[in-house]
């Protein structure tokens, strides 16, 4: 008898860090939901309505974080990570 080994992959730990200010983040199926507009504490924050003013400055890396960076994105809402963009997984 000929038994096939099950293959095991590690599950891929998606890492947020200050170098994804200014990336567009979008739900699963492509739609724009807002940009990452702060970091703090291990924790990437979402503007949703980010207007032309945060858009530039975050683009430039001259943003302010405080109180009012976003919403936080928590990694487990987080499917991939391009350099422009993150995408959501469908579970969100």
């Amino acid at each position: 008898m000929l038994v096939t080994p099950v293959a095991t992959t590690a599950m891929s730990t998606i890492q947020l860090t200050d170098d994804d200010i200014g990336k567009t983040v979008v739900t699963s199926t492509g739609d724009e939901v807002g940009i990452v507009s702060g970091y703090r504490y291990g924790t990437a924050y979402v503007d949703p309505d980010p207007g032309l003013k945060t858009t530039l400055l975050t683009k430039l890396g001259w943003e302010d974080t405080d109180e009012d960076d976003g919403y936080p994105l928590q990694t487990d809402a987080v499917d991939t990570i391009t350099d422009e963009q993150i995408r959501l997984s469908s579970d969100v």
